[in-house]
């Protein structure tokens, strides 16, 4: 299992797009993944709603290089916190809860993306208000659509339950029975129940037959807490075989649980029990499971997976066949969990608390043994034989569907021709034919040319408006080959998006609307919902326009030796005397470092993309070459007077060293960003990490540059000190990080790193910790951009060498232990590796905590508080609140609060937890 917590998913505050160093997190209320994986969308208190490519998240090469964009979209058509979030099941559409009372539904715009207004955001994909859904009388809390997406409910804070068509999204029905909140709700994945949760302590089972009550359950929530708490969500097993409800208690409320209700008997026999405070949040993994996924299915096979959310800060999954949980993680946030969501693949879990931050938890399909195919849940669910209304006429959401005939038809807008009663009561009981909604086709009319005005709010079809307000306010895309009949829409291959979407929202440009719609939308992020294939019948129907001209369409930027396909060369050593040393006396006897052979090729990928960069040495009297590529195709190339014998490449730059001793630092578009350096020794070793390049002379001499300043982060120093620590030592490798610290291995088994404030070499770690410490991970396989003091110690330890057992003192590992950590704590500190040092500190305080040393822990307290009176630009400039891009105080927080739960720095901990909330509260005075 992999877990993280990316930084930058996160709701701002009002002003903190402008100053990124001092942003506020605004509370995340709800999260939700696309049924294709490829996005997440989260609601927050700053009222917008924000769509999150999931690559970076789960590829850490892909969130460096930022492909594709980590941020897709804002939504901000809410006036209140968006409380709720979630996707259709088809993808195809977004609902949205807030606290303005409003439901909304938002479909992909081609045409909307850009700028967002009034901020710094880009949008790089476009999504429309496409209805509104006005109904509730206070805040809506949950939403889910059923099966198929065939209704949408709606719950909320006035105790009513809406019912919504999920194709023409007209409201069908209002449930009022609960006495309290209504905060949950969930769909029987059969289709024949839905079930809704309240703060009236109860959990209701409603028919969707004839939407009548089919039981009631309280006896789990009779001791439950009131309506203080915010979240009370439910969730269906993809079995159909239970209901796990939140919010409940066993032993007269003194013993938090999460309810597993029986389908059919409507009773609550099983409990969760384990969380230390209340559970408010459950959600089951989308994919039965087989309890021996040898057998055949069958009910005695299959179990279910769950998670759950708790206000004790921690997640737990469980599997249905085990008493106990599969995972606890504790203390995942600093505040309650507020919503989770598992991917369709089952493999991905995702969580989002009010501390503003989400944390994503991605499993190996090994570690969840027995996940079956989503095939295997269709096939067992069709035991119960339900058969739900038929869908009605001309309608469909265009799932995965290998019909041709019923992939090419997708959600048409929302009729205008519905009777004028039930559009602005919404509650008319006029079904249709076997118990359908009885729906209008929509007819769109035919247009040779429209220019299309901005998205204002009154020009958002809403549920409870009336006819004549709908035919006025629905303006239909025009289309030149749909004449006047039925709104039908022809499958649209990934390059393009559905330019006659399922919305009557007008485009927010003013381009010629057959130009705009026939055109194509490049997306970053596809969408698997809308990667299908045009129909014969529609091909070749989109209006010529002036672009469609061949001397008229945008021709391929001009670029140096752009115009050529990429070359491969077989790699050999060039052993010619003319170009191997060309004046060897220079270098004679003044070697600390091999040089690398001359070859006749080198390349140098760059992290997180397909660019390569490469050099061509000639083994006669040709040229040498450098070349910057994409795939198959070059992109740029230059030539240099001296045999290349080093490259690297970075997100930002890539260097060439030559035989000469000199570097040639160029941009990604082939800029040289600076003066060719010379240092007068070939280069033994070259690395580069974002904006720092450090260049390894044979000489021994060390440089570290900043390439965004052009300046170097430190004098050149030599690496003599470290080669004559011990007879015969050698460099085994030497990079760089991005704040500039060289990290030196060598075969001694220490690792260095230079201090450009001590002017010193420093040790990072080295194989005498593994002697006796109880923390060292030597063995451990480890990330080297995110835990880089780990991937360090796994190198030290991959070379070591095991020593026979001696006799130890009694204090032998207890210092190592100590000694190790403190030692990993200045590394981190030194290699700016935010979450190692967060790590080792709170294993520290442990430590401290568990042995005692009340003048180790209080001497880290004073460190971590600073001066009681420190200002910034006081005259106390000794102390830095800040340690490794974090809060010295927000960690304190952390530090007592390990310290308040030991038997001997109880009281230290209380009395520092007392002055640091004193403090905090006079500095927001």
């Amino acid at each position: 299992m992999k877990f993280t917590k990316p930084a930058w998913v996160m709701h701002k505050g009002e002003y903190s797009s402008k100053t990124d160093h001092d942003t506020k997190r605004l509370s995340i209320f709800s999260v939700h993944v696309h049924p294709d994986g490829s996005r997440i969308a989260t609601g927050g208190l700053d009222a917008k709603i924000r769509i999150w490519s999931t690559k970076p998240i789960l590829n850490h090469a892909s969130e460096m290089s930022n492909r594709p964009p980590k941020s897709l979209c804002t939504l901000s058509m809410h006036t209140g916190p968006v409380l709720t979030i979630r996707w259709a099941h088809s993808g195809r559409w977004l609902a949205s809860g807030s606290d303005d009372e409003i439901v909304m539904i938002w479909d992909l715009d081609p045409s909307g993306r850009g700028k967002v207004f009034g901020s710094n955001e880009v949008n790089v994909e476009g999504w429309k208000p496409m209805k509104r859904l006005p109904g509730h009388e206070s805040d809506v809390t949950d939403l889910a659509w059923a099966p198929e997406d065939r209704y949408l409910a709606s719950v909320g804070l006035d105790s009513v339950v809406l019912v919504w068509c999920g194709y023409t999204l007209e409201r069908l029905r209002k449930l009022d029975q609960h006495q309290g909140f209504v905060k949950g709700v969930c769909w029987d994945p059969v289709g024949e129940f839905m079930a809704t949760q309240s703060d009236d302590k109860s959990v209701k089972i409603w028919r969707t037959t004839d939407w009548q009550l089919e039981a009631e359950i309280r006896k789990p929530f009779e001791d439950s807490p009131g309506s203080t708490f915010f979240r009370q969500f439910c969730s269906w097993s993809p079995d159909g075989a239970h209901i796990t409800a939140s919010n409940a208690t066993n032993n007269k409320g003194f013993v938090f649980i999460a309810a597993v209700i029986t389908r059919g008997t409507w009773t609550s026999e099983i409990s969760l029990v384990g969380h230390e405070n209340t559970v408010e949040v459950a959600a089951y993994n989308p994919h039965i499971f087989l309890r021996n996924p040898a057998s055949p299915i069958a009910t005695s096979n299959i179990c279910s997976v769950v998670a759950l959310g708790a206000d004790d800060r921690s997640i737990s999954i469980w599997q249905t066949k085990s008493a106990r949980p599969l995972i606890v993680a504790r203390e995942v946030f600093e505040r309650q969990i507020m919503d989770l969501s598992w991917s369709w693949d089952g493999l991905t879990l995702y969580a989002a608390s009010s501390d503003g931050t989400i944390a994503v938890f991605h499993f190996d399909p090994e570690e969840l043994e027995g996940i079956a195919p989503h095939s295997a849940q269709e096939q067992y669910l069709h035991k119960f034989g339900f058969v739900p209304p038929p869908t009605p006429e001309g309608f469909s959401h265009g799932t995965h569907s290998t019909n041709a005939a019923s992939a090419s038809r997708i959600t048409p807008p929302p009729s205008p021709n519905r009777a004028q009663s039930q559009s602005q009561s919404g509650f008319g009981a006029s079904n249709g034919i076997n118990g359908a909604e009885h729906i209008n086709k929509l007819v769109a009319k035919k247009s040779n040319k429209k220019r299309v005005q901005p998205v204002l709010m009154s020009s958002v079809p809403s549920a409870s408006t009336s006819r004549s307000a709908l035919v006025s306010t629905s303006a239909l895309p025009p289309s030149a080959g749909l004449g006047s009949r039925a709104f039908q829409v022809p499958e649209i291959p990934r390059s393009r998006q559905a330019s006659h979407s399922a919305s009557p929202v007008p485009s927010p440009r003013t381009y010629d609307a057959d130009i705009e719609m026939g055109g194509p939308m490049d997306m970053d992020v596809p969408i698997d919902a809308l990667d299908t294939s045009m129909s014969s019948a529609n091909k070749g129907k989109r209006k010529a326009s002036v672009l469609d001209t061949p001397e008229d369409r945008p021709s391929k930027p001009r670029t140096l030796g752009g115009d050529r396909p990429r070359e491969t060369v077989a790699v050999r050593e060039i052993t010619s005397t003319s170009l191997v040393s060309t004046r060897p006396h220079l270098f004679e006897g003044a070697n600390l470092l091999p040089v690398p052979p001359l070859l006749t090729f080198l390349s140098a990928n760059v992290e997180g993309s397909d660019f390569v960069f490469e050099a061509r040495n000639s083994e006669g009297d040709g040229a040498t070459e450098v070349t910057f590529a994409d795939g198959k195709q070059t992109l740029w190339l230059d030539y240099l007077p001296s045999p290349v014998l080093a490259l690297t490449a970075s997100t930002t730059f890539c260097a060439a060293a030559s035989q000469d001793g000199s570097v040639n630092v160029y941009s990604h578009t082939g800029r040289r960003l600076m003066a060719t350096l010379s240092f007068g020794s070939p280069c033994a070793m070259i690395h580069g990490c974002k904006l720092a390049l450090m260049i390894l002379t044979a000489s021994g001499q060390l440089t570290s540059i900043n390439v965004k300043n052009v300046a170097s982060f430190f004098p050149p120093t030599s690496v003599a000190p470290l080669l004559s620590s011990s007879p015969n030592c050698t460099i085994l490798s030497a990079t760089v990080r991005h704040n500039g610290a060289p990290m030196i291995h060598c075969s001694s088994g220490i690792a260095y790193t230079y201090d450009a404030q001590l002017f010193s070499w420093t040790k990072l770690s080295e194989r005498w910790w593994a002697e006796g410490s109880d923390v060292w991970q030597g063995r451990q396989r480890a990330n080297k951009d995110k835990d880089v003091v780990a991937s360090i110690e796994g190198a030290i330890g991959s070379t070591n060498i095991s020593a026979p057992h001696k006799e130890r003192p009694t204090w032998w590992n207890t210092a190592l232990t100590l000694g190790h950590l403190e030692s990993k704590l200045h590394a981190a500190k030194a290699l700016d590796s935010a979450l190692e040092y967060k790590q080792a500190l709170l294993i520290y305080a442990r430590k401290l905590a568990d042995e005692g040393f009340r003048a180790k822990a209080e001497e880290l307290i004073k460190e971590l508080f600073g001066p009681i009176f420190w200002r910034p630009g006081g005259r106390d400039d000794s102390w830095t609140p800040v340690v490794a891009g974090m809060a010295k105080r927000d960690l304190l927080r952390e530090v007592l609060s390990v310290f308040v739960r030991s038997k001997t720095l109880t009281k230290l901990a209380l009395d520092w937890q007392d002055t640091l909330k004193k403090a905090s509260s006079d500095d927001q005075l």
